[in-house]
């Protein structure tokens, strides 16, 4: 089992940034990747980012590339998901996501371990 618990969240004006974080604990061991998923009120769980425990190989959606870097601490079992530029419609429940074995990093299902969620709010 691997436990996830997120922090950063809250509440920002249009152009700021928040740096989501998302620590590990369990069998990290076997982490293979990690990603970032939001779901806004009434819509479905997108992907953010995600990142592979070795490499590492980072993943972006467009909707966010060049905006949001995820990166990893290893040694702290944490990743990062540092948002800059950000606008109206980031605003959602972000949640982080690990997984242990190969396969496609953006589909929320091949996810088996998930954290609480932290609500990002992008508003002036």
């Amino acid at each position: 089992q691997v436990q996830l618990v997120e922090s950063g969240g809250g509440l920002v004006q249009p152009g700021g940034s928040l740096r989501l974080s998302c620590e590990a604990s369990g069998r990290t061991s076997s982490t293979y990747a990690m990603g970032w998923f939001r779901q806004a009120p009434g819509k479905e769980r997108d992907f953010v980012a995600a990142i592979t425990w070795s490499g590492p190989i980072t993943y972006y959606a467009d909707s966010v590339k060049g905006r949001f870097f995820i990166s990893r601490d290893a040694a702290k079992n944490t990743v990062y998901l540092q948002m800059n530029s950000l606008k109206p419609e980031d605003t959602a429940v972000y949640s982080c996501a690990a997984r242990t074995g190969l396969g496609n990093v953006k589909l929320a299902n091949n996810y088996p371990y998930w954290g609480q969620g932290t609500q990002v709010t992008v508003s002036s």
